[in-house]
């Protein structure tokens, strides 16, 4: 049997060197002895110095003060600690009326933010704002567009696997204006486009209500449904990344469609103030935040409105448990906040609906998980291409 050629020295050296690079990034700054290194990587002292020598020149690493020999114990170990500094990912909210930028360093640590609108401009326009509400965020951060190593941006629409708007159609069109190529012109950042929901089902996972869970969905509920779907642990996308689309939920009996809490409130409410159900407010006045507020306040034409919202919301739940088989079901969105008042009933609803009903809970990152998904899909993005990085 024919054997391929065997791994060349480079091949290894970059193999040892992704590895060192792997446990320092995963240690605390005050990072890790030769000999912590040696017991993490199994490679031997000597390597574990010459690949952490390399990585200090590449700008990656710190070689420290050694303070941690004791006293007549001879010469201090050899310490070394990655550079969080060493440059920064910028991630990206493009939501239909309005921007968010989030500077982080290279331990996602957020460093600046900016929110920026869209005028109604066109295509060019948005690619503008954007770009303005980047480097605003940027110079929040302290920092430059030089130093940004990459970037993730999420929109409302289905990405492909080679980050392409899938069929951009009605709603989805206003996403499809060539962000990554207009940022990649203007500043000369790596772009990575990505679908908002799948972003927010990172953030969830990273630092939100998903933390050690794998088989989870995470629904951004404000105007329009979506889903962001780990399983396994592993983003599902569907061949055109259109997985986690929930116009399907037209079809179900008893749900109102894809759409989200925010326009509901707002629909259902306006029709209760029509019949005078609804606190003081007229139908045209009726917005999501007045009748969750009149709910507070015991109204019951808007306690009626959140039942209606919690039914629909428990039957879209339910869905994605018998589809999907979930841990988890996270509500998020800039409505997560609102949303858990509908908890109750979508818990009380839910063992009715399906034999295999998901814990569900809300989003403590409300609006910000996006952007924060985008942090950590840009800093994945470093990871993986670092030794090709010339830091700057």
């Amino acid at each position: 049997m024919r054997r391929g050629p065997a791994a060349g020295p480079h091949v290894v050296r970059l193999a040892n060197a992704e590895t060192v690079l792997r446990r320092l990034r995963e240690a605390p700054d005050a990072g890790l002895t030769a000999t912590e290194l040696v017991d993490a990587t199994g490679l031997s002292r000597a390597t574990v110095i010459a690949v952490g020598d390399d990585l200090v020149r590449r700008g990656w690493a710190i070689g420290l003060d050694p303070e941690r020999a004791e006293a007549g114990r001879g010469r201090p170990p050899r310490t070394f600690a990655f550079r969080a500094d060493a440059g920064v990912v910028l991630g990206l909210d493009m939501g239909a009326g309005k921007t968010t930028a989030l500077v982080a360093d290279l331990r996602g640590r957020p460093l600046g933010s900016a929110t920026g609108t869209f005028p109604g401009a066109g295509a060019a326009g948005r690619v503008d704002t954007v770009s303005a509400t980047a480097l605003a965020a940027l110079a929040a951060a302290g920092t430059r567009p030089g130093r940004v190593l990459a970037v993730a941006a999420g929109v409302a629409a289905p990405v492909d696997r080679d980050g392409r708007i899938a069929t951009p159609r009605d709603f989805w069109e206003q996403f499809d204006v060539g962000l990554a190529e207009g940022l990649e012109a203007r500043h000369g950042w790596p772009v990575i486009l990505e679908n908002d929901a799948n972003l927010a089902a990172l953030a969830e996972q990273w630092r939100g209500a998903a933390r050690g869970v794998d088989d989870v969905a995470v629904v951004l509920a404000g105007e329009r449904l979506g889903a962001g779907l780990l399983e396994s642990g592993r983003l599902l996308r569907g061949r055109h990344g259109g997985a986690g689309e929930l116009s399907f939920l037209r079809l179900v009996e008893g749900a109102a469609g894809p759409h989200g809490i925010g326009q509901l409130a707002r629909a259902w409410g306006a029709e209760a103030a029509a019949e005078g159900a609804l606190a003081d407010l007229a139908p045209g006045e009726v917005t999501a935040e007045a009748v969750f507020a009149a709910a507070r306040d015991g109204d019951p034409g808007a306690l009626g409105v959140l039942d209606r919202l919690a039914e629909h919301m428990s039957r879209v739940v339910a869905v994605l448990g018998t589809l999907l088989n979930p841990e988890l079901v996270v509500l998020g969105g800039a409505v997560a906040g609102a949303a858990a008042a509908l908890l109750p009933g979508i818990r009380r609803e839910l063992p009715h609906l399906t034999d295999t009903p998901p814990r569900v809970e809300v989003s403590s990152l409300g609006g910000d998980a996006v952007a924060l998904g985008a942090v950590r899909r840009a800093l994945d993005d470093v990871a993986d291409r670092a030794l090709a990085i010339a830091l700057p």
